[in-house]
């Protein structure tokens, strides 16, 4: 449960017109905000959940190294850092075959790859400060229900459990989710196709300690990865076919844990299940805009991608840092902040970075979730590769820990 001042509760004045208004309280919305507050904008939060409720998921992500730099910037990875940990081996392998490839920190000429963090440190940090920024502005639990967007502001209607909410912005960003209500009502189309598979995730305690080691091990019926968390523990990230994935949510728990052994493998000892077996669909999908009259896409609002690789929250996360530049520079120049030129800069600059990565996730699922032999000749191939050559090594490792693109400026420096 929070403290009761980590999201202080603040009357919205429904006179005022704000610079922006973000939907959506998850991690991306809250660094949406936190980057913009600390410019000294005007911004409010909307999120249906109160806070204890929307830190209470049990997921945990993959933070990439310009991940990491953006939160630097923003000032809270010295109070995020202690609650995470690093992995120092990114280890790749082709279910049992001996062809294993190891990344490590010397190909990038760092101390580490990344990090694992779990949503409840990683939300309640950003909460915490974004409760102390001055421009900020929670009212409390708010469901959008109708934004109007009119040429020179958006008028956004809302109501919580007793009362209804009427708020002006320059700018909408809507950042809840995937199914995001905000995007659907605006009429912002997207394109993709669902997987064959399900994503199944567990936290798992286990007997050694994991060597800040970080599995991805490609199985034909999908990726299977290991994510070392603090203490002896690791996030699984299980996909298999749907109903492979359903069965082995249902099974019980002594027999569930001796599938999930043969997979893991035995370099971490005996394992009992952290928490509950959690189950959802993986699917491909990409805006056709990331934007639209007044109002701007981030996060899963905006794309969807396999889970392979851990790149979904930290494509959102650039998002987030890469809007709030733009939204930053246009308000020092005086230029409308919700204006369609803005906008288009952003879409230009974020839809094709994110398709990369979204083709390179679907591209590593399709090569390696099949039996096919001429394609299990070609990712042996490519895995000798990234283990002989070095080049290939550095350009997949730039490509998974976000080094690849245009940096934005919140994480450029690292």
């Amino acid at each position: 449960m929070p403290e009761p001042s980590l999201l202080p509760t603040l009357t919205a004045d429904p006179s005022h017109c704000y610079d922006v208004v973000v939907v959506g309280g998850g991690i991306v919305g809250a660094t949406t905000a936190l980057a913009l507050c600390r410019a000294g904008l005007e911004v409010v939060l909307l999120e249906a959940n109160p806070p204890e409720r929307a830190i209470a998921r049990e997921r945990a992500y993959a933070l990439s190294l310009q991940t990491a730099a953006i939160f630097r910037q923003l000032e809270v990875w010295e109070e995020l850092r202690p609650q995470l940990e690093c992995f120092e081996t990114i280890q790749l392998s082709d279910a049992d075959h001996p062809g294993v490839v190891r990344f490590r920190p010397e190909d990038l000429d760092r101390a580490d790859l990344g990090y694992i963090g779990e949503h409840r440190p990683i939300l309640t940090t950003l909460y915490r400060h974004l409760g102390r920024q001055q421009g900020f502005c929670w009212p409390g639990p708010v469901r959008v229900e109708q934004i109007d967007y009119r040429r020179d502001r958006a008028l956004i209607q809302g109501s919580d459990a007793e009362d209804s909410l009427t708020l002006q912005a320059r700018l909408v960003i809507a950042a809840d989710g995937p199914q995001s209500p905000t995007r659907e009502q605006a009429g912002l189309r997207s394109w993709g196709w669902r997987y064959w598979q399900s994503c199944l995730t567990c936290v798992v305690r286990h007997e050694h300690p994991h060597q800040r080691v970080a599995y991805e091990r490609f199985w034909p019926e999908g990726p299977f990865a290991i994510l070392p968390l603090p203490g002896d523990r690791s996030q699984v990230v299980w996909t298999a076919p749907h109903g492979q994935a359903q069965a082995l949510a249902a099974a019980p728990e002594a027999e569930f844990l001796r599938e999930l052994q043969r997979r893991y493998g035995s370099q971490m000892g005996a394992l009992r299940l952290e928490n509950q077996r959690q189950v959802f669909p993986v699917a491909f999908r990409q805006g056709r805009s990331y934007y639209g009259q007044r109002l701007a896409l981030v996060g899963d609002a905006a794309h969807g991608c396999h889970p392979v690789g851990g790149q979904g929250m930290n494509l959102g996360i650039r998002d987030a840092a890469a809007l709030a530049e733009l939204v930053i520079a246009a308000i020092a120049t005086g230029a409308d902040p919700g204006s369609e030129r803005v906008l288009r800069r952003y879409d230009r600059w974020r839809r094709p970075e994110a398709l990369v990565i979204l083709l390179f996730t679907d591209l590593l699922d399709r090569l390696f979730s099949n039996r096919w032999l001429p394609l299990v000749a070609l990712r042996r191939l490519g895995l000798w590769g990234l283990r002989q050559i070095p080049v290939a090594r550095w350009l997949a490792l730039r490509l998974m820990t976000g080094q690849l693109g245009r940096s934005p400026q919140l994480g450029s420096a690292d």
